[in-house]
């Protein structure tokens, strides 16, 4: 009797050891065909303790606090470029990949950001609009409330090996009769397809006169952009897009996945812990 019931519960083991290995490799093989999941920070201007915080204005304790809940939490810090040698089968991501991304160009992006990248151990994207780092930064002290970077302070970001350049349009960050990069309902698509390449095509020319450095990413102003604006993209020769809808996101070797990546925008507020739990919602 006691024999049949040691059986029994060997048995019960067996079955239970085989269930648990098939869910697991069921759960891998469900989390393979949907993608490596990669979620995506927006920052924007970084400013000193004490200045008062807004919506796109974060308090560099609280950008702190974020990096090193990342670190301790098993996250690598990668570029977007990254993400598309894996698309392409050329690199390989980490276990736990994250992206940093940061828009406009603020100068606090070099006097705050990086030194907290080099104390964490991480990366970011940094997407500056060309009129102001042309027409604006040279006008302004270094002031890190409100200036914004010029081509010098680009090129010590990039040399930081830290840091990769983002395009955010030369001229098209406004909210004015153009919304960011959406089409005006009376254009033709030959006049979109003018004005958008036109005004992209410039940025990454003054980047690579003023850098070297031509970049591969392409941030929407706001997040604004039109159907007509994707095969845009791809023409100008960049390898991602970066939007501002907040999804996840879940990196395949489809290069479609690419060109409209998710990014939660980081706001005011709120705990690190509140937005961690926003941001790494899958």
């Amino acid at each position: 009797m006691f024999g049949c019931i040691r059986i029994k519960r060997l048995i019960i083991a067996v079955i239970c050891s085989f269930l648990i290995i098939t869910g697991r490799f069921i759960a891998e093989a469900v989390s393979e065909d949907k993608g490596v999941f990669v979620p995506i920070i927006m920052y924007h201007s970084i400013v000193g303790e004490g200045t008062a915080e807004g919506d796109y204005r974060l308090n560099v304790g609280t950008v702190e606090d974020d990096l090193a809940y990342l670190k301790n939490n098993g996250f690598t810090a990668v570029f977007v470029e990254e993400l598309s040698d894996y698309v392409h089968g050329s690199g390989e991501l980490p276990e736990k990949p994250v992206v940093i991304t940061c828009d406009d160009g603020f100068y606090n992006n070099l006097y705050y950001l990086l030194p907290l990248l080099e104390k964490y151990d991480m990366k970011a994207t940094v997407s500056p609009v060309g009129h102001y780092t042309d027409v604006v930064a040279p006008n302004d002290p270094h002031e890190p409330k409100y200036s914004y970077l010029t081509w010098s302070d680009i090129n010590e970001l990039l040399s930081s090996g830290r840091v990769e350049l983002g395009n955010h349009t030369y001229d098209m960050h406004t909210l004015g009769v153009r919304r960011g990069c959406e089409k005006l309902s009376y254009e033709s698509e030959e006049e979109y397809e003018k004005i958008f390449c036109e005004d992209i095509g410039l940025m990454q020319t003054e980047c690579i006169e003023n850098t070297g450095t031509a970049p591969a990413v392409f941030a929407y102003p706001f997040g604004l952009m039109s159907e007509e604006s994707y095969p845009l993209i791809k023409k100008l020769g960049f390898c991602a897009a970066l939007n501002c809808n907040e999804r996840p996101n879940y990196i395949t070797h489809d290069e479609s996945c690419l060109f409209s990546l998710n990014r939660y925008n980081r706001p005011s507020g709120i705990s690190t812990e509140e937005f961690m739990e926003k941001l790494l919602k899958q």
